[in-house]
């Protein structure tokens, strides 16, 4: 598949700090990838790169065929961007500021169509285009910054925290506005701390840990890597019959349940025995985005928690 994104080997230094460790990222066209990290662990840096706002230390990347940091100002013509922190001209009106941003990209603002879409998104993320900049709230200047990059066509979107400020409502709106771009064909590089926003949007995800990639695949691929929760209803006790059994961890019983977790590779050769024991009420829970997140950076929260 064709990659709009491809990362090798990445490499960002300031001074004697490390953003980037040999980060490997590969984005394919059509897809929403989502980006996950908490802070500090190289998000940013990267994106930065991407859009040709800084430059790498070392390695090679490539952004819809283009060196970004040599062929910036083409490629923000095909691209359209929303930072987690939106700075706005503080006298511009908030519709100013969205025309003059589309046209910064090469877009045009002068077309029926045009003010049809801005009109349209304007009404579905509720902004009053007339106020000045410098009375907007955090979350009204990101959805100038929303409206700007849906307004105009582009090929790739690439968003840090782009729902960062935003109410509940407008987060349905942002989520309805991107499943519509990718439907179009259109290619997203999600950044996000909302584990439940990139698991219902994203068809892969790229796990990043102190400037690198340390897992990578659809969220199908990944939840191989952690066990699958099941629980039933207690009934006969069948605990020491279950525990017997090759593949399950953490058996206990809870408010009348038991519930233990399976190994990936052992679910098929547990579900018979399941059904020669008769259980009643099975409930399986596949691995959430949050748990395999946490998987890679529980060692992080076990000393705080201590």
């Amino acid at each position: 598949m064709d990659a709009v994104i491809r990362a090798e080997g990445l490499q960002k230094r300031f001074g004697r700090v490390r953003a980037l460790d040999g980060l490997d990222l590969v984005v394919d066209r059509g897809e929403v990838h989502g980006y996950l990290g908490p802070n500090g662990a190289g998000k940013t840096t990267t994106i930065r790169i991407l859009l040709g706002l800084a430059r790498a230390t070392s390695g090679r990347v490539g952004v819809l065929g283009e060196d970004p940091w040599r062929a910036a100002a083409a490629l923000h013509r095909r691209i359209a961007s929303v930072p987690g922190d939106v700075v706005l001209w503080p006298n511009l009106s908030g519709g100013e500021t969205v025309d003059l941003l589309v046209r910064l990209r090469g877009g045009r603002t002068d077309t029926a169509e045009y003010r049809t879409v801005r009109r349209e998104l304007d009404e579905e993320f509720q902004l009053d285009p007339g106020k000045k900049a410098r009375s907007y709230s955090k979350g009204n200047r990101q959805k100038v910054a929303l409206i700007a990059a849906f307004a105009a066509p582009a090929e790739l979107l690439v968003l840090d925290e782009p729902t960062s400020g935003l109410d509940p409502l407008m987060e349905e709106v942002f989520v309805r506005r991107l499943e519509a771009f990718a439907a179009g064909g259109g290619s997203v590089l999600l950044s996000s701390h909302i584990l439940s926003e990139v698991e219902r949007l994203c068809t892969r995800i790229s796990i990043v840990r102190a400037g690198r990639v340390v897992e990578s695949g659809t969220l199908a691929q990944l939840r191989h890597l952690t066990r699958t929760a099941f629980s039933f209803d207690r009934g006969d006790s069948r605990e020491g019959a279950l525990a017997a059994l090759p593949g399950v961890h953490d058996l206990v019983v809870d408010d009348g349940r038991v519930r233990f977790t399976v190994d990936p590779d052992r679910i098929d050769a547990l579900l018979p025995e399941l059904g020669r024991l008769a259980v009643t009420g099975l409930r399986v829970a596949p691995p959430s985005l949050e748990e395999l997140f946490l998987r890679q950076y529980g060692d992080v929260l076990e000393p705080q928690e201590a």
